[in-house]
């Protein structure tokens, strides 16, 4: 079958957001044709260049989704009226928001088709006149959004909006609206695709939305992320007055359950990623949880030799920053030390960004204070029980060795997502202790010790539990090796996704009718035996339009009687 994959600022680009799992699953299931449609974030991002692109892939397509050129195209008195009515029913939708003063909770499948309403009527108006970007940045639609705030029952925050709070939201809503200017949604894009899979919500499930609207072509939506969350973490305090963060953060909810509503299948990476889209109204029966496909093979040496783990040893391995709350582990550590005098702590890893080396200045700096270097003797050089490495060291040369090297592996974080070094822990077949935040109760599944977050007495005592037990540490640390085998490979992943594909189009329709030699129909628009040598590869196959096929206009067969049938 043919896909449709779309992504926002990720691949095919270098360094892209969940760049290498969409090339895993492109490449492990290389009996499909992949088209790629992708948005772009930066200049930056397009002038570094693609990763190198497996065969399966026929064709790429890119937009830049940080600018758009207006067409020139200046609308009509007609086109005009059509624009505002558009926006004004999007916008109107906004101003409802959620809050104390908003529509009754009945309304909200009412505002839901508004906004979708709308959003395609500006996508037709774009598509039949053209001249939408040129639209969304007009006086007129500041004036469009300025009535719609001033409008009987619209939010209170709306209410108050000034001019500068009025021309940053147009400035937004222009820039997230851009994907219904492209060219995609044609038979010779998006509307000759199976399948749409987009790889994240928002933007990226945008032109999705616009295939399914134009062409039925059906809409699969994975979000290993919580966009909306990010959207709403973004509008803070400090960075948007009220009257904006009520409205953008309006529109990204309608968009958010637009894309819910509208998606055969949501494919969420946990469970925390599907209450939210529980919460936005998607169908618990449209939603299957996919796990993230990692590499096991890269840390099968390690996790089939257990006894390489120095049992004295807490090894932490990440990106250093803020949130990974190093300060609460060495705290913990120190309470560590009383209980084993000879326990040391490894922590391994790279600071992320300016904010992440200052962190890590911070953290050394109070690992010296709490662990004065000890020597044995007046002559003898002091040694620190806590030391900070990098990968490609000579103490930790690579990611398995860091994982290798001790016999708990530690996580402190106070925020995290999907957390990607404890599954590789537990691939090494190590014991761990980590804080219940994000998705770590939902990957360890009692194959380890959980905490809670800024509580270094309680992360103390777990490791010291795992110290003076190494029986217990072996049991643990061969159910996670087990668990994460099972749950988390790439392999899972694939086949996952491989099943997925065909439960969504075996339900629904197919638009593009191709016959094969025989006269019979092709059930894809590129079918998944296309690569299979014999006859679904004939040179003699041939494309009907888009009309209803001949073989479905013969007459209808009847079924035979059922007492006839009985009589036989």
């Amino acid at each position: 079958m043919r896909i449709g994959l779309l992504t926002e600022g990720g691949y095919p680009f270098v360094g892209g957001d969940a760049g290498l799992w969409c090339d895993r699953l492109v490449r492990g299931l290389e009996q499909h044709e992949f088209d790629i449609y992708a948005l772009s974030r930066s200049r930056h991002q397009e002038d570094d260049g693609w990763v190198a692109l497996p065969p399966q892939i026929s064709g790429v397509r890119t937009a830049p989704l940080w600018t758009a050129e207006d067409d020139g195209v200046a609308h009509g008195r007609r086109a005009r009226r059509r624009f505002t009515e558009c926006y004004g029913e999007l916008v109107a939708a906004l101003c409802a928001g959620t809050g104390a003063d908003a529509a009754p909770e009945e309304g909200a499948t009412a505002l839901a088709d508004r906004f979708g309403s709308a959003l395609y009527g500006l996508a037709e108006l774009a598509r039949d006149k053209g001249g939408l970007v040129g639209a969304l940045r007009s006086d007129a639609a500041v004036r469009t959004l300025e009535r719609a705030c001033r409008a009987p029952g619209a939010l209170r925050t709306a209410r108050e909006a000034r001019v500068p709070e009025l021309l940053t939201v147009t400035a937004h809503l222009e820039h997230a609206l851009r994907p219904l200017s492209l060219d995609w949604y044609g038979d010779d894009g998006l509307g000759a695709a199976d399948l749409c899979h987009a790889t994240a919500g928002g933007s990226a499930a945008l032109p999705g939305l616009l295939a399914r609207h134009f062409c039925d072509v059906p809409l699969l939506v994975t979000e290993y992320g919580v966009p909306l969350r990010s959207h709403y973490l973004a509008l803070g305090p400090d960075t948007a007055a009220p009257a904006v963060r009520a409205l953008l953060g309006a529109f990204h909810r309608r968009l958010a359950t637009e894309v819910y509503r509208r998606a055969e299948i949501l494919t969420p990476g946990n469970a925390h990623a599907r209450r939210w889209q529980e919460r936005c109204g998607a169908d618990r029966a449209r939603i299957r949880t996919v796990h993230p496909g990692m590499d096991a093979a890269r840390f099968a040496d390690v996790g089939e030799a257990p006894d390489r783990a120095d049992p004295d040893t807490l090894v932490w391995v990440g990106r250093v920053e803020p949130a990974k709350d190093l300060i609460s582990l060495l705290h913990a550590f120190a309470e560590v030390r009383k209980e084993e005098p000879e326990a040391r702590l490894r922590v391994v890893g790279t600071p992320a960004g300016p904010e992440g080396a200052a962190y890590l200045g911070h953290c050394r700096a109070l690992a010296a204070q709490l662990f004065p270097d000890e020597a044995e003797g007046m002559h003898a050089v002091g040694d620190n029980p806590v030391s900070f490495e990098e990968i490609g060291g000579p103490e930790a040369p690579t990611l398995p060795d860091a994982y290798a090297a001790g016999a708990v592996v530690v996580l402190s974080s106070v925020v995290e997502g999907f957390p990607a070094g404890l599954i590789e822990a537990m691939f090494c077949g190590r014991a761990t202790v980590s804080t219940d935040v994000g998705a770590v109760v939902e990957v360890i599944g009692g194959t380890g010790l959980v905490v809670p977050p800024r509580n270094p007495r309680a992360l103390a005592e777990a490791c010291v539990a795992l110290l003076r037990d190494p029986e217990r540490r072996a049991r643990l640390g061969a159910a996670a090796r087990a668990r994460a085998l099972e749950l988390f490979t790439v392999e899972q992943n694939i086949a996952a996704f491989h099943d997925i594909y065909l439960q969504i189009v075996s339900h629904c329709p197919v638009r593009r009718v191709v016959l094969d030699d025989t006269g019979e129909p092709r059930p894809f628009a590129t079918p998944a035996e296309s690569r299979v040598p014999g006859r679904w590869t004939g040179p003699t196959a041939r494309v009907l339009p888009r009309t209803v096929p001949g073989w479905a206009t013969a007459p209808p067969v009847r079924a035979t009687p059922l007492a006839a049938a009985e009589g036989a």
